[in-house]
């Protein structure tokens, strides 16, 4: 039955009572049973056995009787009840619960985000994870930042190349301003992945090199911005005004691309220039 709006107690009992009943228990691995089953898929024994929690538990949940698992416990269930990537994520929200990171962030670019990133060009694109590690990038942001294919693949970090790399110190003309926002972004990524021993060590690197980051991250503001404009000094064609969007692909949420276009006629005729640079060399 359709209502104006959602029962998310009900819909959770009824998401859990069809996904048990869709499932066959001999693909499971269960062993057979004398009795005959009288309703399809699982028994709710089987889930609770196969989850690790206990009967009642699963009972109340389907009955609808105002219980919030948490997150383990929908974690769990996601596994007994054999669930695909969208249905976990729809009963982590109907439970009002966060994922955890089931295999840590990427380290490598979806091979058609990494397409897509090249194919923007000349508009100069980006790829990154949620430490801001750089994954992809195309020649026009190689040109207008920083070449991230001569670093280290430890140090192909937007924050790290902003706060740290010795070429950029300069490049920002308001400094100030992006080094507060980015401190402010880091500490929201921090937040969502405390557990990032990756992400720890690069912040513990920074305050230890920079007193400005070290103050501002110990202000604990915290800011996500998706979109904005930079000023940059650049060696080659002189202030450059870029205004940037970060958008979230569905298919593949821990990743970000990031695009970057001209804020105005003068920038515009500067990036093409910076990109004709590619072209004569």
């Amino acid at each position: 039955m359709v209502t104006g709006t959602a029962d998310v107690t009900h819909e959770l009992a009824a998401f859990l009572r069809t996904r048990r009943e869709r499932l066959d228990p001999r693909e499971l691995g269960l062993p057979p049973r004398r009795q005959t089953r009288r309703t399809p898929g699982l028994r709710r024994e089987e889930v609770a056995e196969l989850a690790g929690i206990s009967v009642d538990y699963v009972v109340r949940l389907e009955q609808a009787r105002g219980l919030r698992p948490s997150a383990d416990v929908v974690e769990a269930l996601a596994g007994a009840l054999r669930l695909t990537p969208d249905e976990r994520a729809y009963l982590f929200g109907l439970a009002r619960q966060h994922p955890r990171d089931a295999g840590g962030p990427a380290t490598a670019a979806a091979p058609p985000l990494a397409r897509l990133v090249e194919d923007l060009s000349p508009r100069p694109a980006m790829l990154m994870n949620h430490r801001f590690d750089v994954l992809a990038w195309n020649s026009a942001m190689a040109r207008l930042f920083v070449d991230f294919g001569a670093l280290p693949p430890g140090r192909r970090n937007a924050i790290w190349v902003c706060l740290v790399h010795p070429g950029m110190r300069e490049r920002y003309v308001d400094r100030g301003s992006v080094v507060r926002d980015g401190v402010a972004h880091l500490r929201t990524a921090w937040a969502a992945h405390p557990e990032d021993r990756v992400l720890a060590a690069l912040i513990a690197e920074c305050a230890t090199r920079d007193e400005e980051f070290a103050r501002l991250w110990d202000a604990r503001d915290v800011k996500l911005n998706g979109r904005g404009r930079k000023l940059l000094r650049h060696p080659d064609v002189g202030v450059i005004e870029v205004e940037f969007e970060t958008l979230r692909p569905v298919q593949d949420p821990d990743q970000v691309l990031v695009v970057h276009r001209a804020a105005d006629e003068d920038s515009q005729s500067a990036l093409d220039r910076l990109c004709a640079l590619d072209q004569v060399e």
